[in-house]
């Protein structure tokens, strides 16, 4: 088996389109030999605690409401080309992204995390959940199987919290910019949404490399 590191954000829409083509190539091949990790990495590490007005956000961010709209047109074109959806009228508010890494670390625990990682995406892209709110990423928990009362009381606590900030400070510290990013096999950094030929084509070629050992 060949580790497959993603360094993601559950409020980057790139992520969420690139999990969709790593998925769906994934699908096509079965026999794939890769175990999946999901690692923190925050596009707003200075966002208030209680996330702030998205709308309000994105205008700030990308300098008025035209451009921000002309940019995200294109993320939901790209969206609907890998066959995922995206409600951004749904979408009020731009969460702090802490806690979500939080529950995903528990998850990965639990071995639940690819379960959980779904399911903040699609809370907040397909269902304009406020992944911030600690109600909520304890609702999505139980979905996924995990202890609701537990998951609350530790969302409620400090737990982890250093450590996902260590980790994120860490992997900008090796040259992690944006997200997503993968790492095969703790050698290959991919970085960028891919599609799914490349991986399908990686893939091919660890078996081809395994079948020649």
């Amino acid at each position: 088996m060949i580790r497959l590191d993603i360094f993601s954000d559950p409020i980057c829409p790139w992520c969420y389109i690139g999990k969709a083509l790593l998925d769906r190539a994934l699908e096509t091949r079965p026999d794939h030999p890769f175990v999946i990790a999901w690692h923190p990495f925050q596009l707003n590490p200075d966002m208030p605690r209680e996330g702030v007005d998205r709308r309000s956000y994105l205008e700030a961010k990308f300098g008025g409401r035209e451009r921000a709209v002309e940019i995200y047109a294109k993320v939901q074109a790209a969206a609907e080309a890998a066959g995922v959806g995206i409600d951004f009228e749904r979408m009020e508010r731009t969460p702090n992204t802490l806690d979500a890494h939080r529950l995903i670390h528990w998850a990965g625990i639990e071995g639940r995390q690819a379960a959980v990682v779904a399911a903040l995406f699609r809370g907040y892209f397909r269902e304009g959940l406020d992944i911030g709110n600690p109600e909520v990423l304890a609702d999505l928990a139980a979905g996924c199987g995990m202890d609701r009362a537990l998951t609350a009381r530790l969302l409620a606590s400090d737990a982890d919290r250093d450590d996902i900030l260590a980790r994120d400070a860490d992997a900008r510290a090796k040259g992690v910019q944006a997200v997503p990013t993968f790492l095969v096999d703790g050698r290959y950094v991919v970085a960028g949404t891919q599609p799914v030929t490349l991986w399908q084509q990686a893939i091919d070629e660890i078996a081809a490399g395994e079948a020649k050992a």
